[in-house]
């Protein structure tokens, strides 16, 4: 019998605990995970990572799981499981990706340089923000052959847009996800009380401080006058004008796959493919845009009947455990994206907390798939879990 996965890890917890008296150095559980990570992070950072938009109601609605209930088989001769599938025609090792989290140097001094190296080991695919600490050129080298995307917010400025796009092909990107829930800011309250936004320190804007194109519309480099190019990058970042149709201009820049992010009604899904997406990505933004909305577990199922098999679709906001990652390909999607979970391991160990959680998240995955009667990640389907709403006793 071989040993996955999921059972390689246990097993390797457990020898070294009973025999050797070493227990893993951070918790297994997200809320302990969570809490310890608040214990070093300072306020501001606490508040930019944890915080939701308004009341945080969809920021706390997205992270129940609940209403679908996994139902396991039997005997079903899972000792060989297979983890692997296919994002935007790429084959992956893993259904999970690190979601495109900025400004992480509000947690770990090397940033996304940390979370690059993390997934470098485990060959986790990582997204890199528009708003990273660190050019998008140093990341894809750390990340050596690990699949990456770029994460693309969209310049008001096109020729900056443009640049952004071109930089990511040239270092070696993937895929672009061009993210489309955040045409202007969200009512923050956890910021807005502290009066805080990091970008104005001139955090999480290394893109654009080292683009060519950004640096030639400055009167002097940002690394003389750092005030006026902070006000230029507040000046030309977003724009709430977009519509559908102006999706040509990325297609007509860039040759790579295309995975638009933050779409939770199936029409915008299907409009999404219909100018040209090669997938969507089903999400509220972790609960930070529009506070009350529809949780991106409820969105899913539709969105997927809607573009159909031939489409990535990629979920995030809300996951936190293995069975969470099952719950959401059982729904449709191909792979989800880790937000907050490997952001506090980041926080507590660098890029050893991040590895520590990604690994845990992966094993937890593992095993819940082997225990409910699967052996392959793209096996999984609705026939896999059943709505509360259909469980004996209870009515529609």
């Amino acid at each position: 019998m071989s040993e996955q996965f999921g059972n390689r890890k246990v097993n390797r917890v457990y020898r070294e605990g009973m025999h050797e008296g070493v227990v893993p150095e951070f918790p297994a559980s997200y809320e302990d995970l969570r809490e310890q990570a608040h214990e070093v992070m300072d306020e501001t950072a606490r508040a930019y990572i944890h915080g939701g938009a308004g009341a945080e109601e969809t920021f706390r609605t997205e992270q129940d799981f609940s209403e679908w209930r996994i139902v396991p088989r039997m005997l079903r001769g899972v000792e060989d499981r297979d983890l692997s599938t296919e994002v935007l025609g790429q084959t992956v090792d893993y259904p999970a990706m690190v979601t495109p989290l900025g400004v992480q140097t509000l947690v770990d001094e090397e940033g996304e340089l940390a979370t690059a190296r993390a997934c470098d080991e485990l060959h986790v695919p990582f997204i890199l923000s528009s708003l990273s600490s660190t050019p998008m050129e140093e990341v894809a080298e750390a990340l050596g052959d690990t699949p990456k995307w770029f994460q693309f917010y969209w310049s008001a400025d096109e020729d900056i847009a443009r640049s952004f796009l071109t930089r990511a092909e040239e270092a070696g990107y993937d895929a672009i996800v061009v993210t489309v829930d955040a045409p202007t800011l969200g009512w923050r309250e956890r910021l807005i009380d502290r009066g805080y936004y990091p970008f104005l320190e001139g955090e999480g804007v290394a893109n654009y401080f080292s683009d060519p194109e950004f640096r030639s519309q400055l009167e002097a480099p940002p690394e003389e006058e750092p005030q006026a190019a902070v006000d230029h990058f507040l000046d030309i970042f977003g724009d709430a004008s977009l519509t559908w149709d102006d999706l040509e201009f990325v297609f007509e820049h860039t040759d790579l796959p295309v995975l638009i992010k933050g779409v939770l009604h199936p029409e915008d899904a299907k409009l999404a493919v219909e100018h040209g997406a090669d997938g969507v990505g089903v999400s509220t933004h972790g609960g930070r845009q529009v506070d009350g909305s529809i949780t991106a577990l409820e969105a899913l199922p539709d969105i997927v009947d809607a573009v159909g098999d031939d489409v990535t679709v990629t979920f995030d906001s809300g996951i936190r455990r293995g069975a969470d990652i099952y719950k959401a390909l059982a729904l449709g999607a191909d792979a989800c994206l880790i937000g907050r979970p490997f952001i506090y391991g980041l926080a507590l160990g660098g890029q050893d907390g991040v590895e520590h959680v990604l690994e845990n998240l992966i094993a937890d995955f593992d095993l819940t798939m082997g225990l409910a009667g699967r052996d392959a990640a793209t096996d999984l389907d609705r026939e896999t879990l059943r709505h509360e709403s259909h469980l004996p006793g209870r009515r529609d």
